[in-house]
């Protein structure tokens, strides 16, 4: 029998490697920064094109490499940073493997200009595919830039695979503020499309954080920092009034490298126990310090994931830490048996408005005294309930426009809908109830029927939404006056890339700066205390990749907005907004299920319901 096992040939096993280590163009980014910060440089530029699909440009100012090594290091397992096996447990580089320029060249244009300090020429190499094309000595400046072009372009299955332009340049953003994050003492460029994003100078920390996510998020850090014999925790978390419903803003950092870690987060969860809402994280940037020989790097081909020898207690140590400088910082209650909690000062209390201002005063024109008390009937004021949240007091306030947010969409009624439809005509009573203030019960010939009013309503939402958009031409509001809304300089360059889109949509432009967009006019179903959320929703949605390759913004948008907008668990509704509601529900064309898939209602017939007794 002949032999089957053969070699493989150099470029397909670089292809091959290549798959680990290059899974889109934010993988590119993160392996060239990080091979300029091992190179000492102190000014990085970081320039793209569609994405970095086109183009991924690294310029640096590091110590560059010499004509033997510049040919080298794009040999498979060629580095400077490790001699033998032992090296592994004593890294304090980014990289080690030896395999990112390989791997890279294997699947894209690459060319390389690098020049050392103390030589007048420096070389120049063009490679396609894991090919030299070229090796020439050139004039270039001290250090190195590496260009790639034509990402996967001998393997264009891979490249079919890549999300659309939004999703890649978020990808690369993350990997470019993780990075840039870790070394506050290097100055960071990003161009996308001759656009600059970031232009970040060398600073300290705090600095470099608000230079990455805007100057509102000065006010939110609260310093953490201990020292001990194991570990080393400076850096920030913010203050429980800022925790947001995704966990986006959170950085852990292990020896300036960037980590995640589901262990260490609960133990900054655990921190702020009774401080957040249900369903809220807190935002950190936390960075650990750490003996090289106690971590094991090595387990995750981007090097993500950390093996620690002693977790539990790194997991006191943080959570010590955190619960600590809350309190230090009054943001988390103390316990002090001798004073009056009554006489406290309000948290957010702003020392620089002056006193505090008064309580109002409400007189009722209509008493007499004189009257009896049958004939006195005070005159009612709307107030909100006990425990009702702001969403409550706006949707009562703008009751008169409920119905404004229902059209029967032109469809014909499904089967189905035809027989709720025929089965609610035949109800005696033809009522609602609401249980919990999160479900409507309505009766019906076979028995009920159980809504989630949440959920409808985010149906109802999507459809309208949708249609206004695709079908019928959105209208919009001009707002008296424009409203201007901080956000970082990454979202402001996803908000332009879709710009068109919203603009479609109903929403108006006036002005992008680097931290603020102006909008001076609002799709008509939208109010304008909800921009802000409605947006921040919007972005978010599509940094977790809610949107397919093929899906277009409209249909995520549409989903966005409904989910941003719909009533939620806890909002009381009267008896006619209850039937509006289940009306409209029902007349959609997909009543079944909401806009990402669940189910909006369920049918209990008598044979279910007496079954329940029967057993």
């Amino acid at each position: 029998m002949s032999d089957i096992i053969q070699l493989l040939p150099d470029h397909v096993a670089n292809q091959i490697a290549a798959g680990e280590v290059v899974q889109r163009p934010a993988s590119v980014v993160k392996e060239l920064i990080e091979n300029s910060i091992d190179a000492g440089a102190t000014s990085i530029k970081l320039l793209l094109k569609d994405a970095g699909k086109t183009l991924i440009q690294v310029i640096d100012d590091g110590k560059g490499m010499s004509v033997t090594d510049a040919r080298l290091s794009f040999e498979r397992h060629a580095t400077s940073k490790i001699k033998d096996a032992q090296d592994l447990f004593n890294l304090n580089t980014k990289g080690f493997r030896g395999e990112a320029l390989a791997s890279i060249a294997a699947i894209a244009h690459v060319e390389l200009k690098t020049k050392q300090e103390n030589e007048e020429l420096g070389s120049q190499i063009k490679i396609e595919g894991s090919k030299v094309v070229s090796q020439e000595t050139v004039s270039t400046a001290k250090g190195t830039s590496i260009a790639v072009k034509n990402l996967f372009y001998n393997i264009p299955a891979r490249r079919n695979f890549l999300k659309s332009d939004t999703i890649e340049t978020r990808h690369i953003v993350d990997e470019f503020q993780r990075v840039a994050l870790a070394h506050p003492d290097i100055s960071f460029l990003l161009h996308h499309n001759n656009n600059e994003v970031y232009h970040l100078k060398k600073s300290n920390l705090r600095k470099r954080i608000v230079a990455i996510f805007g100057a509102k998020m000065n006010e939110k850090l609260v310093p953490i920092s201990e020292q001990t014999d194991i570990i080393t925790v400076n850096g920030f978390v913010a203050k429980p009034e800022f925790a947001k419903k995704k966990r986006g803003e959170q950085f852990f950092f292990v020896n300036n490298r960037f980590i995640k870690s589901s262990y260490l987060n609960h133990a900054v969860v655990n921190a702020f126990e009774g401080l957040l809402e249900h369903g809220s994280h807190p935002s950190y940037f936390l960075y650990l310090e750490v003996p090289p020989n106690s971590i094991d790097i090595n387990i995750h081909p981007t090097k993500t994931e950390i093996k620690f020898d002693n977790e539990k207690a790194l997991y006191a140590i943080l959570r010590a830490t955190v619960k600590h400088s809350l309190g230090q910082y009054n943001v988390a209650p103390i316990l002090d048996f001798d004073r009056d909690a009554t006489l406290d000062t309000p948290y957010n209390y702003n020392k620089k408005n002056g006193s505090s201002s008064a309580p109002p005063i409400t007189v009722d024109p209509t008493f007499n005294p004189f009257k009896t008390e049958t004939d006195y009937k005070p005159e009612t004021i709307s107030t909100p309930k006990s425990g009702s949240n702001t969403y409550q007091s706006n949707f009562k306030k703008d009751t008169g426009n409920w119905e404004a947010l229902y059209t029967n969409i032109e469809t014909t009624p499904s089967i189905q809908q035809e027989q709720l439809f025929e089965s609610q005509k035949e109800t005696e009573t033809g009522k609602t109830f609401q249980i919990q203030k999160k479900y409507l019960l309505s009766s019906i010939k076979s028995g009920v029927v159980l809504i989630n009013q949440s959920l409808a309503h985010q149906r109802v939402l999507y459809e309208e939404f949708l249609e206004n958009i695709t079908i019928k031409e959105a209208s919009s509001q001009q707002l008296l006056f424009p409203v201007s809304i901080s956000f970082s300089s990454a979202d402001i360059e996803m908000i332009y890339t879709i710009k068109s889109d919203l603009e479609s949509a109903g929403f108006m432009f006036d002005q992008f700066t680097k931290e603020s967009v102006i909008i001076g006019g609002i799709p008509t179903s939208i109010t304008e205390s909800k921009i802000t959320l409605v947006l921040e929703q919007l972005l978010d949605d599509i940094k977790l990749e809610v949107p397919d390759a093929s899906f277009s913004h409209f249909d995520v948008m549409a989903k966005s907005f409904a989910k941003s907008l719909a009533i939620k668990t806890g909002t009381v509704l009267s008896v006619k907004e209850q039937e509006n509601l289940v009306n409209d529900l029902f007349s959609c064309k997909e009543p079944n299920t909401s806009p990402f898939g669940k189910a909006t209602f369920k049918t209990l017939t008598l044979n279910e319901i007496d079954s329940i007794f029967n057993k």
